[in-house]
């Protein structure tokens, strides 16, 4: 995997978006929230990725939008460490969960924590085949 984050990782399907909050699993490092599912999608994608802040917390445009570019600059910086040796396909969603605007390494911090935690949880489950 490369460290840039292109458009093929990109969550954008309203079915999937939708599965993931029905059937997904959830890991929380407050003030992120981590959503997954595992998914059967071409072996050229391992993860798609997206994230969400709540417009009833941050009402300007302008703050959601620099919380959305702190988290996909962090989870582009971090994907590569934590994800090469992965197996299956997965769907992500983060979402950031605090009432005011976030450091960048308190975002960074609670990403490691999450991400770690998530091969954790994956490596003591059965892969989905």
């Amino acid at each position: 995997m490369s460290s840039k984050f292109p458009k093929k990782e990109r969550l954008k399907r309203e079915i999937l978006i939708r599965r993931l909050f029905e059937e997904g699993k959830s890991i929380t490092s407050y003030p992120l929230k981590l959503i997954y599912l595992p998914v059967h999608s071409p072996a050229e994608v391992k993860i798609q990725c997206g994230v969400a802040v709540s417009s009833r917390n941050f009402k300007s445009a302008v703050k959601r939008n620099r919380i959305k570019r702190l988290l996909r600059e962090n989870y582009r910086l971090n994907k590569e460490k934590n994800f090469n040796n992965i197996e299956g396909s997965f769907a992500f969603l983060f979402l950031y969960l605090g009432k005011e605007m976030p450091r960048y390494e308190d975002v960074e911090r609670h990403m490691k924590v999450i991400l770690k935690q998530f091969l954790i949880k994956i490596s003591n489950e059965d892969p989905v085949k």
